[in-house]
Formats: structure tokens, C-alpha cells, sequence
């Protein structure tokens, strides 16, 4: 997401960063390409024009002529404006009052209403310990109603038994009732969409919100609309009153105008990303890491955070052990391409590195992607334990054994030994840099939550 944008605003940014002293017309021609920039990331007009006025306000004041690095300063003007365009302050969900708290999901047919319903309910039954009763309202669409109950049980998640004939606002009502007999902290409701907004949607919306005085009202729309989702978020909350939204498939839009637009534009905050398909990959939304990114700064946090969420602490402990020792196996290796997986979508990981921006050509080269990585834990996992634990024992005859194994060729399988062997190396020397007090002790382990795979030449994974 962003990428278009973050390149454009980076060029821009390094023609000012690259001047001791700004006069006004410099600002107004960085202003102007930071203006096409943004229509171009199909941001809305009013948002733009609103958001150019307030930044060339600050950008010609007497504080940024006056400062030691004015380019620096106008990167920092635009990184606030952007966070204030955004929601300046997270609003985490309103889940935490007298239960059942209700969460009615609204939004037009293929948002992905259903999976965010249930990734919704996934994250607060995991992370913030909550009881949670999913119900389908969509008597619409064929197969809706069986679609949440088998992602509830995919991923043990409690779903509303099915009433065939019974109507939505009934339906909401028994999930109420059951949510308060057997004790859930919140209800989700997963109501039915149309292709378009018309006014028998917005009247059923209207029946079961009475019905059942949802503490949050989340639209969710679909971010590779564009424009499009930024009108149906504007009347949704005209109409409906919504108090949230979540922007889904945002891992598809390069541009990012849908999220930039949506809360100038609706009022409304943005309360969640759909980063991907899994059921973990949904991320709180936070402005200042939003705005960061698009910057070319990273996310260093949501990195950070999904580390933390595929390694578990006695396991980074266990792995700085075994740095401090200059102890790294292919079973280690494995280990690591497979925490890498579970992190989501490779490139979207690569974009949260700060700077990942200026290295893009080598980002390219380094051939870098999902499938990769998956081919290369299958090497691996087509080793016998003995040869996973000692290298050296895989002899011509035993690699041919392994590329057939794996559905590889030998020249891959003898890429990833090579690939190994240098990482090797490098954990060698990073264990005597520890214990000579070079670097911090655990940092490859601990710091990183002992999951991410080392970095090659460049800060860059060394797959190839």
C-alpha cells in the first residue's frame, strides 16, 4: 500500500532535503508535485486541497526559514498533517462496557464483511481475552449463514446456530438473548450487503440496529474500490450512522487514496487494515505508523508486533543462546523461513523496514517473495534430522535425493547450502562480537524476538 505515493513524496522530499536554505517558491513547486502526487495515489480533491492549504501555511512560517535543516522540517510538517488527515489518536474498539457489547458489521456485498467479522472476533477472543458470539444476519446470499459458521470452526470460534427462515432482526435479537444467558462480552453481527446502496439495505441496517443498540456500527469496504469505497463510507455513515471503519484488502492498493480520503471525508475513524486473507492478519489502525510509512520511514512497531506474535519469548531466549555459541543449523534456518511465513505477506513485511524505499532495485534482485521462501523450507524439510543438524554430510547423491524430494533441482538445492553457509558465517561472528561486548548480548535473538532470518548485504535477506 502507498508504494506509488511513498516514491513520489520521497523524491520530492530529497530535492528539499538537499537545499541549505528554502524561499517560498521552493515550497510552492514542492507543494504542487506533492498536490499531483496525492491525486494520483486517488486521494480525494477536497481532502487534497484541504490537506496542501494547511502544510504551506506552516511551510513558509518563520520557523522553517530559520531552521538549520528546513527540508527536514517540511518532511515533519507533512508527516503531522497527514497523522491530523488520518485520526490523530487511535480509537480502539468500545468493547468494554456492560456485556454483551454489540458490533454490528455493516457494508456492500463482497467488502469482505464475513471474514472481517470473523477476524475481528479471532482477535479479541486472543489478544484481549474476550467471550465472543459471531451471528450471521445475511438470509441473502447463498451459503452466508454457513460461510461464518465454518470459519468459527476453522478457528474455535462460537457462531450462532442457524434458524433457516428466520428473519434478520430475530436473528439479532436470539444472539442478544444467548449472548447475555451464556455470558459473552460481545456479540458480532454480520448483516447482509448489496451490490449497491438502496434503501431496503439501509432500512434492514436501521431495523436491527434499533433492535439491538450496538455500542460500534463498523462499515466494511473494500480499499481497491478507491473512490468508490470513500462514497459508499460517506453514505453509510449519512444514513446509517456508523461509528468505525475497517479497510479491507489494503495489501492490493498500491495507491492508498481510500484510507487517506476516509476519515476527512466520513468523519469517521479508521479502526482496522485487512492486511491479508489469514485470520491474524488484521492490524489496529495508528496514523503516526500510517503516515510513517508513506514517508518511506517503515513501521518498525507492526514489525516489531508481528514478531512478537509467531515467536514465543522462550524461544527467542533459546535462540540467543545459540548465538552466543555460534551455533546455527539448517534445522534453525527452517525454523526461521517458517516464523517468516506465518508473519504474512513478505512484501508487505519488507515495506514496514525503514528505508526500504531507496532499495527497491535491490529489493528486485534479491528475488524476494512468498513462494520462494515456501520452496526453500521445503529443501529443508526434505533433509533427513541428521543432515538438517550436520551440513557437511550432504554429498552429491543425498542433494539429488533432496531436490526430489522437495519438487526442486539440485542447482536450488545447492543455492539454498550456499545461502546457509553464509548465514553461518555471519551468526559465527555475531556470537564473538556478543561475547567480546561489541554488541548488545541477544540482540540477534532477543531484540528481534530471535525470528527474523538475518540480513544479507545491503540490510537485505539473502534469498536469492
Amino acid at each position: 500500500m502507498f508504494e506509488g505515493l511513498t516514491e513520489r513524496l520521497g523524491d520530492v522530499f530529497d530535492k528539499l532535503k538537499g537545499r541549505g536554505a528554502l524561499k517560498e517558491s521552493d515550497v510552492s513547486e514542492a507543494m504542487r508535485e506533492v498536490r499531483v502526487a496525492l491525486l494520483e495515489a486517488d486521494v480525494a480533491l477536497p481532502v487534497v486541497k484541504d490537506f496542501i492549504e494547511k502544510v504551506k501555511v506552516k511551510a513558509v512560517g518563520e520557523d522553517v526559514v530559520r531552521s538549520i535543516t528546513p527540508g527536514q522540517m517540511v518532511v515533519k510538517i507533512v508527516h503531522d498533517e497527514l497523522v491530523e488527515m488520518l485520526g490523530a489518536e487511535p480509537e480502539p474498539l468500545r468493547v468494554h462496557g456492560n456485556p454483551p457489547n454489540v458490533v454490528m458489521m455493516v457494508g456492500l456485498q463482497g467488502s469482505g464483511k464475513t471474514t472481517t467479522t470473523a477476524k475481528i472476533a479471532a482477535r479479541l477472543t486472543r489478544r484481549d481475552k474476550k467471550k465472543v458470539l459471531m451471528a450471521s444476519l445475511d438470509i441473502y446470499r447463498p451459503a452466508a449463514q454457513q460461510q461464518l459458521q465454518q470459519l468459527g470452526d476453522q478457528n474455535s470460534l462460537a457462531v450462532l446456530p442457524i434458524v433457516f427462515g428466520e428473519q434478520p432482526v430475530a436473528i439479532a435479537k436470539r444472539a442478544l438473548k444467548m449472548g447475555r444467558n451464556e455470558g459473552y462480552d460481545v456479540v458480532l453481527l454480520d448483516t447482509a450487503g448489496r451490490l449497491h446502496i438502496d434503501e431496503k439495505l439501509m432500512d434492514e441496517v436501521a431495523q436491527v440496529s434499533k433492535a439491538v443498540d450496538p455500542s460500534e456500527t463498523l462499515l466494511v469496504t473494500d480499499a481497491m474500490t478507491g473512490q468508490d469505497s470513500v462514497n459508499v463510507a460517506k453514505e453509510f455513515a449519512d444514513k446509517v450512522g456508523i461509528t468505525g471503519i475497517v479497510l479491507t484488502r489494503i495489501d492490493g492498493d498500491a495507491r492508498g487514496g481510500a484510507a487517506l480520503s476516509m476519515k476527512a471525508v466520513t468523519g469517521k475513524p479508521i479502526k482496522f487494515l485487512g492486511v491479508g486473507e489469514k485470520i491474524d492478519e488484521l492490524d489496529e489502525f495508528d496514523a503516526k505508523r500510517v503516515a510513517g510509512s508513506i514517508l518511506g520511514q517503515g513501521d518498525v512497531v507492526g514489525l516489531v508486533e508481528r514478531v512478537s506474535q509467531v515467536v514465543k519469548e522462550e524461544d527467542a531466549e533459546k535462540a540467543a543462546k545459540k548465538l552466543l555459541k555460534g551455533l546455527f543449523t539448517l534445522e534453525d534456518m527452517g525454523e526461521q523461513l517458517g516464523q517468516l511465513r506465518k508473519m504474512g505477506d513478505i512484501k508487505g513485511l519488507m515495506g514496514m523496514i525503514p528505508g526500504i524505499g531507496k532499495a527497491k532495485k535491490e529489493l528486485a534482485a534479491a528475488n524476494i517473495d512468498d513462494k520462494k521462501i515456501a520452496q526453500q523450507q521445503a529443501i529443508i524439510q526434505s533433509m533427513t534430522p541428521k543432515e538438517r543438524r550436520n551440513s557437511k554430510i550432504i554429498n552429491g547423491s543425498r542433494r539429488k535425493r533432496i531436490a526430489a524430494g522437495s519438487g526442486t533441482s539440485v542447482q536450488e538445492v545447492n543455492r539454498l547450502l550456499k545461502q546457509f553457509l553464509m548465514m553461518s558465517k555471519m551468526m559465527k561472528k555475531a556470537g564473538k562480537m556478543a561475547k567480546g561486548g561489541r554488541m548488545p548480548a541477544g540482540m540477534m535473538g532477543q531484540g528481534m524476538g530471535g525470528g527474523m532470518p538475518p540480513m544479507g548485504p545491503g540490510g537485505m535477506p539473502p534469498f536469492k
